[in-house]
């Protein structure tokens, strides 16, 4: 059997559907976090806070494995660092914007708090395994 000429993953633009699934995740997690930052408080959309904060998470994740290389773990981690010193700021004080600021930046470092600890992890990984 002859091998393939082309991968034939890689869509009309050349990219992998595993980049454009972990785009996707991006896009979408970040849209969602923004969101339920904004509007998390308002009755129609608590009852669905929880939930919504848990697909955050799990893109979050998918984030962390699938789009971040290793050439760009470096700087994703001091970016993600930079977020979560920012979310944790308590930012709310501020008055008329502060709350919403608040919100969405803390639904911003649920999404990369868990791609952190992936990238994390995967660096220290391949640290130990090209030290050998």
């Amino acid at each position: 059997m002859k091998p393939l000429k082309h991968d034939p993953l890689k869509n009309i633009v050349g990219e992998t559907m595993e980049n454009k699934y972990g785009n996707w995740a991006f896009i979408v997690g970040v849209v969602l976090a923004i969101i339920l930052g904004l509007f998390g408080e308002m009755e129609g959309v608590k009852a669905y806070a929880t939930t919504i904060t848990y697909i955050v998470i799990v893109l979050g994740l998918i984030v962390g494995f699938i789009n971040i290389s290793h050439k760009e773990a470096t700087n994703f981690l001091i970016s993600a660092i930079a977020l979560l010193a920012v979310g944790t700021a308590g930012l709310e004080i501020l008055p008329m914007v502060g709350t919403y600021i608040g919100g969405v930046l803390t639904k911003i470092v649920a999404f990369v708090a868990p791609a952190a600890v992936i990238v994390a992890l995967k660096a220290v990984y391949d640290f130990e395994y090209k030290k050998k």
